[in-house]
């Protein structure tokens, strides 16, 4: 995964310790915040990269949007 920005690559590496990897398993952008430790700019900005080379997929729910790995 050389191909991930820092940002992206720390997100993705927070998403698989919170294990969100799985629909029922998924968590918010404020959840990877803080496993992060990272501005919520940031984290979104990462969360639109992996999205866009599809390592993790969004779902829309009621009051907030959820994200889980995929690859």
């Amino acid at each position: 995964m050389g191909d991930l920005t820092p940002p992206a690559q720390k997100v993705y590496d927070s998403l698989k310790r919170l294990g969100s990897t799985a629909e029922d398993k998924m968590k918010t952008a404020d959840d990877i915040m803080k496993a992060a430790s990272m501005g919520k700019g940031l984290v979104t900005n990462a969360l639109q990269e992996l999205l866009n080379k599809g390592y993790v997929k969004r779902v829309v729910r009621q009051k907030s949007a959820g994200y889980f790995v995929v690859k």
